[in-house]
């Protein structure tokens, strides 16, 4: 199986025949694709998931369009790249689109490697998040095997306070606070405070609502 296998490009598209010449050209070049006819049909089927892949939505069906469908996506945390393919008449609705977070649009009629190089920044772009994503669940794991007063003092490091200020606001002795800065650092498995700070901030980017 190839590399590109291990992904899906979801089409979303009411077009049978577009969707039908999509498919072999997308499957020509090894990638895994799934199609539905319309919004709702995607909608039904939707779980919330690992990034793998990348979503192609046309941006107005009939029903539910494509871009009413990215709102409802977005609302419910889908982080997958999307690419929304157009009409010249709907380029400013596209534009928008991508403004609010949409990864790319192309306006009919395109070229193939037009579709393709979009398809590959989007894949690269759900690699990133992929990768994001196992980081902020690597350093949510270590968060929890700290202690309350391990927590205390992480809190404190990442703020910029100094051992002394951090001893005399826990109502410990520097040493005390040493300790826990070393243990706390050890299970965190990083070496230097700018380690410290930037994995930190970067889970809580990854998870604003997580209780860190």
């Amino acid at each position: 199986m190839s590399a590109s296998k291990a992904i899906t490009i979801h089409l979303v598209d009411d077009d049978e025949a577009f969707r039908d010449s999509l498919v072999w050209l997308l499957e020509s070049h090894d990638y895994s694709v799934v199609c539905h006819e319309h919004a709702e049909a995607f909608l039904a089927g939707f779980r919330p998931q690992a990034v793998t892949g990348c979503l192609i939505l046309d941006i107005r069906m009939p029903g539910m369009s494509g871009l009413e469908l990215y709102e409802e996506l977005q609302a419910r945390g889908n982080r997958w790249p999307v690419i929304f393919i157009t009409g010249h008449g709907d380029v400013p609705m596209a534009v928008q689109a991508v403004k609010r977070g949409a990864h790319d649009f192309l306006e009919k009629p395109f070229n193939q490697e037009a579709l393709l190089q979009a398809i590959d920044n989007a894949l690269a772009a759900a690699a990133n998040l992929q990768q994001d994503a196992a980081q902020a669940s690597l350093c949510e794991q270590r968060l929890q095997t700290l202690t309350t007063r391990e927590r205390e003092v992480l809190e404190r490091v990442i703020e910029g306070k100094m051992n002394k200020v951090i001893a005399d606001e826990l109502g410990i002795s520097i040493k005390t606070v040493e300790a826990h800065r070393g243990k706390m650092m050890d299970k965190m498995g990083v070496r230097t405070i700018a380690d410290l700070v930037q994995t930190v901030v970067a889970y809580r980017q990854q998870k604003p609502k997580a209780s860190s």
